[in-house]
């Protein structure tokens, strides 16, 4: 009997390269391709071994790349299509792996597909984007129904040469495509994955992998917030009908030729944990894995109203760890361990604190908790020396990112004037906006942290001369340090952190997350951390107080008989 060995991408560890933001490498004040290859010892280094790189595909850049204009070209700032190749050469190299992001909900309309499509009515491709023709009320030309844009506005735009609407989902440059048409779906299926396929990478994160089925009669959205033209109509093309159909005609026909490719589907509006399953069971031959939402939707962060958020508890934090760590109990199923991406604030801003007094230890412990949960682990680029939210004092001007824009425009079209609901819109801005995420990263204290010879597409955050990675890299007592060594544990145990089963304890207490981990073999490791400020007692579970605990790992040098602030350890079992 042959035992087979588990999928190399589930004890791997993956690093997500923002492009923009990441390294350039000609002073032009982007990120671009010959940077990221100047970076990959560092990324060994820091124990990386797979690196996700987000869309640096041809594209007008109305929404940082996410507009594709042509799937099978490199956006010329970030460099040539000889430099991804020299790219995917020099990760595999190193004994890394790549993946690239596959954005297939919709393309731009600059995309040639687009340009023909909006032509007429009758051409070759008229129906491989979703058009429909114009409701009229009181003799006025009005959108098919009233859905609402995920960033804010109507979903339908008019196209004058066919008298008809598109709809888009995101922003009105990213016209949605027609997955009913087989034609359409072959097209991708060639241009967009077998393409890179072939050139070696190892896989894709899925963007939005589960808004491609539409319910194709396009009825209007429930109206639940009145003070709002567009309202938000998520049940109408979230999970939809034939999303399953089709993941499985990529797998059958496209994936299978290429062994054991690396799939991870971003699932945004997904509560139901069946439902969930039906994405990642292994025997449903779908995905690989996903991102579940939960923890990034923590204090309101999803609503629409961004001004509404409030701080969330830590028990709503566990709830949403304990939902993606029980997708592997009593399944065949595989999950991910994720705190920071391009579409969120910092982790240790989000979920722990960004005051400089705790900063260290925060990232630390922050750097504790991911590390010793189950399943494939995503870095984010600056996260591993503890990069945070942009600072207070940074007006509107600097945020950059379309959805913080067309937020901050509505609100002002809303509320002219309104200067106190004006000034919590920008501070929410500062919690949760993508630019969080997307300012450049800093690599040392020189100008613009290293990042760049020439001027920043984006302001380098103030605290560069602090918090860099030249100050880290061989500083023992370094996050980055910090981070390594819990890269190293994590693979030295791997059946038990990667692998194991995740059981909570005092799940009700509102300062202090303790919880066990469990291999298949028997091993045991006890997580206490402390989300506080305050000194709080460490809570030993009855199945462990005779048990023998050897501490494995800290990140504070005083270990007394409570946790300090921020203090976070892991114990052995002997």
């Amino acid at each position: 009997m042959t035992i087979s060995k588990p999928a190399w991408w589930k004890d791997g560890t993956c690093y997500q390269i923002w492009p923009a933001s990441y390294k350039d490498s000609n002073g032009d004040g982007l990120g671009d391709i010959p940077g990221i290859v100047s970076t990959l010892d560092y990324l060994k280094d820091l124990g990386i071994d797979i690196i996700w790189l987000s869309p640096m595909f041809d594209s007008p850049q109305a929404d940082m790349g996410y507009d594709i204009s042509n799937y099978e070209d490199v956006y010329p700032p970030y460099g040539t299509l000889a430099d991804m190749e020299v790219l995917i050469r020099e990760v595999h190299a190193r004994g890394m792996r790549l993946i690239l992001d596959l954005v297939v909900n919709h393309t731009s309309n600059e995309h040639a597909w687009f340009k023909e499509s909006k032509k007429s009515k009758d051409n070759d491709k008229a129906d491989w984007y979703i058009w429909r023709a114009p409701r009229i009320v009181d003799g006025k030309r009005q959108p098919p129904n009233n859905w609402r844009s995920i960033f804010g506005g109507s979903a339908w735009e008019y196209v004058p040469e066919r008298d008809e609407y598109y709809l888009h989902l995101f922003c009105v440059e990213q016209p949605d495509l027609n997955w009913e048409n087989q034609t359409t779906r072959l097209a991708i299926y060639d241009s967009a994955i077998e393409f890179w396929l072939k050139k070696g990478i190892d896989g894709f994160r899925v963007d939005t992998v589960n808004l491609y089925s539409k319910d194709t009669e396009y009825p209007d959205a429930e109206v639940v917030d009145a003070a709002l033209p567009y309202q938000q109509a998520t049940k109408y093309y979230v999970n939809g009908p034939r999303m399953h159909e089709w993941l499985k005609e990529i797998r059958r026909e496209v994936l299978e030729k290429y062994g054991d490719v690396m799939i991870v589907g971003e699932l945004p509006d997904t509560k139901s944990r069946d439902e969930i399953l039906r994405y990642v069971s292994a025997q449903e031959q779908e995905l690989g894995m996903v991102f579940d939402f939960d923890i990034f939707m923590l204090g309101g962060c999803g609503s629409i109203q961004k001004h509404e958020l409030y701080q969330h508890a830590l028990t709503d934090m566990k709830k949403a760890i304990m939902k993606t760590q029980g997708l592997v109990i009593g399944t065949d199923a595989w999950t991910t361990v994720v705190a920071e991406n391009h579409d969120q604030g910092r982790s240790i801003s989000r979920f722990a604190t960004d005051d400089p007094k705790y900063h260290d230890k925060a990232g630390k412990l922050l750097a504790i908790l991911l590390a010793t949960l189950t399943g494939t682990l995503f870095i984010y680029q600056g996260q591993e020396i503890g990069m945070v939210n942009v600072p207070t004092s940074w007006g509107v001007e600097e945020y950059q990112d379309v959805s913080s824009q067309n937020y901050w425009n509505e609100m002002n079209v809303m509320y002219p004037g309104n200067e106190k609901l004006l000034k919590k819109a920008l501070w929410a801005l500062q919690k949760t906006a993508r630019d969080n995420a997307r300012t450049p990263m800093q690599w040392d204290g020189s100008a613009n942290a290293g990042f760049t010879e020439g001027k920043p597409w984006m302001r380098v955050h103030d605290n560069y001369p602090e918090i860099n990675v030249a100050a880290q890299r061989h500083d023992r007592d370094s996050i980055f340090t910090f981070w390594k060594h819990m890269l190293e544990l994590r693979k030295t145990h791997s059946e038990l952190f990667i692998h194991g089963i995740f059981k909570v304890c005092e799940f009700e207490n509102l300062k202090t997350f303790t919880f066990i981990k469990e291999s298949t073999s028997g091993d045991q490791a006890l997580v206490v951390l402390n989300f506080s400020d305050e000194e709080q007692d460490i809570y030993i579970p009855a199945s462990l107080k005779d048990e023998n605990l050897e501490l494995l790992i800290g990140n504070s040098d005083n270990q007394g008989k409570r946790l300090s602030a921020w203090e976070g350890r892991v114990y052995m079992r002997k």
